[in-house]
């Protein structure tokens, strides 16, 4: 019965979308009935897919093997936490997971746009509910969570072994809050289009949702890097994997649109090019949806599908793109491009940075769909592996960093290029230097060793020069006022772009000092990596709530000293019968020591993955510094103090007689 009320909850939801939706673009005689609804809609629609998705784990958490669904990716013997991670462990509870966090950020909008213009948040909603009406029709009719097995399952074949995981706790919930984030900065998009009115308003009102959703996606991509470093075995941090791009190219559009919204909020600059961006990074988040759920890749992350679930996603990716790439078309030379600037300015570099990095985000697109396209054409099979990405990348991505110590020194509108060479003197200078040295340090110097540290030193060097600067500047007598005294925003560039210098030198040294050595050990035996001994014990059976694993014991000792003791596993999941590795890893700041236990190679020798990764956390410690700045500059105060700035809508001019119109005149109307 309670699967039969979720589906039924969802059903209501879907009707509750098409009521917001109406609230958006439909006008009573006095323009104000239908507007009123679009908030108590919104709110609906939220409380009705929770319902739905409580439901859902229900069924998990209680066994309901007579729900297809949990038959295929649960089992009794599988733990509780995993029983609720498996709800969106397949593709029509990912998908519900989906609609669930979409609801989320629409109920959002609802509780945190209260001083802006209701018509304004009326149209917002409004857009919303069109993206959410496509998303529960997708659920309701191709991917329907709540189908039932009859007769039911005595038990389930099992949560997939890779996804039994404290990463699927929460890696999938924050990636799709990146990825459904973007719906909002799209949706004031087309509403700012519609009404023709991309002022400095909207892009203030779109900025901390923007920055919001990309610090989600940054702190998920980089726990999804995580999980794949510690789970695969393999020992890397990124692979290139399709569904991997398919989540780096929302983030680069996104990090274009958040430095492009800051232009156009301050200078009233990049205009039409912001509202292009928020569609683009919609757009792409749409893009990924179609490449995992439609089953056209092959891939550790992707879900294999019916093709009429990836023809839906299909057309509906393409009624999307389509409709508002035609509104953008239609509405953006009306606008009008905003302020001026010269050639050397701030805007000029940040426009730059922008394409660089859409550049960049086309190239990785090219590398994952180009074979796609040569399949489906029947043209043969071809494969775009990292050779390519990292050839193609990172050159492209380089200047974009080099630019992003530039552009926040230089002046808005005109800047001198002399007196920017001047200032940038010493950080030049100390890059150059720490670029020399700081590898013969670490024990040898390579070209790319050299450029890595010469742009993380850059960028770091840079965001001190530009705090100095500002402090020194301002008229306050105490340094201590000073400091308060800077916005949020400033600090939250500051530490965004320092997160990028530790990615950065994470990166290089991991890249250009890691050790690896595959071995075949036997107990007793010993390996010397660096200043490390590790030595082999032995292996052991253990049991699991559902798996029995050999478990290898490592002594890892330095200068004779006892360290730690290492445990891999490689583990047998008995409803599955599918063996999984689960590595073990010493960590610390400046490096990391990875053991994964490999296949058994006689009666007591085992074949053993042995890496030693410096500095390779300081990858995952840049990303969470970038999520942080996101974070510091959504709380800057002047966010917190936003008043209504929209002005009303004018009365609707309406046919005598016609009790209920399409909003026609609105869309015709253009605010310069």
């Amino acid at each position: 019965m309670i699967p039969e009320l979720g589906h039924f909850a969802l059903i209501l939801a879907l009707a509750m979308t098409l009521v917001q939706s109406a609230a958006g673009f439909v006008r009573t005689r006095n323009g104000t009935a239908w507007i009123a609804l679009a908030r108590p809609a919104a709110r609906a629609h939220f409380v009705l897919v929770a319902i739905s998705f409580a439901a859902l784990t229900h069924a998990f958490v209680q066994n309901d093997f007579s729900v297809l669904y949990v038959a295929q990716h649960s089992n009794s013997m599988l733990p509780t936490v995993y029983r609720v991670t498996a709800v969106w462990g397949g593709h029509e509870g990912s998908i519900l997971l989906w609609v669930l966090i979409l609801a989320g950020w629409t109920l959002a909008v609802t509780l945190f746009s209260r001083e802006q213009d209701e018509a304004t948040v009326a149209r917002v909603l409004g857009v919303m509910g069109l993206v959410s009406c496509g998303f529960l029709l997708f659920t309701l009719l191709t991917s329907n969570p709540f189908a039932r097995l009859l007769p039911a399952a005595a038990d389930g074949q099992d949560l997939t072994p890779l996804l039994q995981d404290p990463g699927m706790v929460i890696h999938p919930p924050m990636l799709y809050m990146g990825y459904v984030g973007f719906v909002v900065a799209f949706a004031f998009a087309v509403a700012a289009l519609i009404d023709g009115r991309l002022d400095a308003s909207w892009a203030r009102w779109s900025r901390p949702w923007t920055t919001v959703a990309w610090s989600f996606l940054t702190c998920g991509i980089a726990l999804g890097s995580f999980w794949a470093y510690y789970e695969l075995g393999w020992g890397g941090w990124w692979f290139w994997d399709p569904v991997e791009n398919a989540s780096l190219m929302p983030w680069l559009a996104g990090t274009a649109l958040i430095h492009s919204l800051a232009v156009t909020e301050k200078r009233g600059a990049f205009r039409s090019w912001t509202a292009l961006l928020a569609i683009i990074a919609f757009s792409l988040s749409l893009l990924g949806t179609f490449l995992v759920r439609s089953g056209v890749l092959s891939s550790v992350h992707a879900f294999a599908s019916d093709p009429k679930r990836g023809v839906f996603i299909l057309a509906f990716l393409a009624l999307v793109i389509g409709s508002s790439l035609a509104l953008f078309a239609w509405r953006a030379p009306k606008v009008g491009q905003g302020a001026r600037f010269d050639t050397v300015s701030r805007e000029s570099l940040l426009l730059a940075n922008n394409m660089l990095l859409l550049v960049a985000c086309a190239a990785v697109m090219l590398g994952t769909l180009y074979p796609l396209v040569i399949d489906a054409l029947g043209l043969g099979k071809l494969s775009v592996g990292p050779p390519y990405f990292e050839a193609v990348f990172v050159p492209i991505i380089a200047p974009a960093l080099f630019l992003m110590g530039i552009g926040p020194l230089a002046r808005w509108q005109r800047a001198d290029l002399f007196d920017l060479a001047h200032r940038l003197r010493w950080a030049l200078g100390v890059s150059a230097v720490s670029a020399v040295l700081a590898p013969l340090a670490l024990g040898r110097w390579t070209p790319l060793i050299g450029f890595g540290i010469l742009l993380a030193t850059w960028i770091a060097g840079t965001c001190l020069l530009n705090l100095v600067d500002r402090i020194r500047s301002h008229p306050l007598e105490s340094w201590t006022a000073r400091f308060a005294a800077q916005s949020g925003s400033y600090y939250g560039m500051l530490v965004a772009h320092c997160g990028v210098a530790v990615f950065i030198v994470g990166v290089t040294i991991v890249g250009g000092y890691a050790v690896e050595r595959d071995v075949r050990m036997a107990p007793g035996d010993t390996l010397t990596l660096g200043a490390y001994v590790v030595r082999f014990d032995g292996v052991r059976e253990v049991r699991g709530p559902n798996y029995v694993a050999a478990r290898g014991t490592l002594d890892v000792t330095r200068s004779g000293r006892p360290l730690t003791v290492l445990s891999p596993e490689r583990r047998l999941y008995t409803a599955s019968n599918t063996p999984m590795t689960e590595t073990a890893i010493y960590r610390h700041l400046t490096r990391d020591l990875y053991v994964s236990l490999g296949e058994p190679l006689g009666p007591s020798a085992w074949s053993m993955r042995v890496y030693y990764k410096p500095f390779v956390g300081w990858i995952w410690g840049g990303c969470l510094l970038m999520a942080l700045g996101g974070l510091l500059a959504v709380g800057d105060r002047r966010y917190r103090s936003l008043r209504r700035t929209a002005a009303q809508p004018s009365a609707m001019p309406l046919s005598a007689g016609l009790p209920l119109v399409l909003d026609l005149p609105a869309i015709k109307a253009t605010r310069r």
